[in-house]
């Protein structure tokens, strides 16, 4: 029975391997990480991710945290967010932030691309309209800035101000005459990040979980 299940589990790791990126070994690790996060519970809940350092001092630790639960980000077009979240959904959310493979095509890594444009997307919107408002954007641009020792509450606010009118005047550009200004789109962000490289920006060094990536 043992062995069975040993089995099974090595062949449900190679299908997240193809849907996800990370490798078979990656994902063992990975399970282990989960298992002890979620107290080998099958399923992780907000709670859980309080115990991670990493998060600690981050500050958009709260949204970090609840990209996990974001039902957007689970790759199923789902909406709405859960309580708790399987293993192959924490995987999922993690791939978003997996270092591109250099192996990749011009068209995957534009796939990839627009998955972690979409992945930052959803973390600002959210209420989940298809849009990041004035006061979404100001807040964790806020946030951002007021972990600065040089800067008081009043500054960070006039500054995270300024950030969200130098958006707003990005995306007038792209609209028409007609239309009124009620927020970013997903099109109009995808603009905003033309020309920044989001590959080498949003990715988390797996350093103890990493396997050789030779290009075939």
């Amino acid at each position: 029975m043992g062995a069975f299940h040993s089995v099974h589990q090595e062949d449900n790791y190679e299908a997240l391997a193809t849907r996800t990126g990370f490798s078979p070994e990656q994902i063992r690790n990975l399970h282990r990480r989960f298992k002890h996060l979620s107290k080998n519970e099958d399923k992780l809940r907000r709670e859980h991710f309080t115990v991670v350092s990493d998060l600690e001092l981050n500050p958009i630790q709260s949204q970090i945290i609840e990209a996990f639960f974001d039902e957007r980000n689970f790759q199923d077009s789902g909406r709405g967010t859960v309580t708790e979240i399987s293993f192959q959904q924490f995987l999922i959310v993690m791939s978003c932030f997996l270092p591109t493979d250099p192996c990749l095509t011009a068209e995957e890594r534009e796939n990839v691309r627009q998955r972690k444009l979409r992945f930052l997307f959803n973390m600002y919107d959210t209420d989940d309209d298809g849009k990041i408002t004035v006061e979404e954007y100001r807040h964790v641009v806020q946030v951002l800035i007021s972990q600065s020792d040089n800067l008081d509450k009043e500054e960070a606010k006039e500054i995270a101000d300024a950030a969200m009118l130098e958006v707003a005047s990005l995306n007038v550009v792209h609209m028409a005459p007609d239309e009124f200004y009620e927020g970013i789109t997903f099109e109009h962000f995808v603009k905003i990040w033309t020309g920044i490289e989001i590959e080498t920006k949003m990715h988390v060094r797996f350093s103890h979980l990493e396997t050789p990536n030779i290009c075939k």
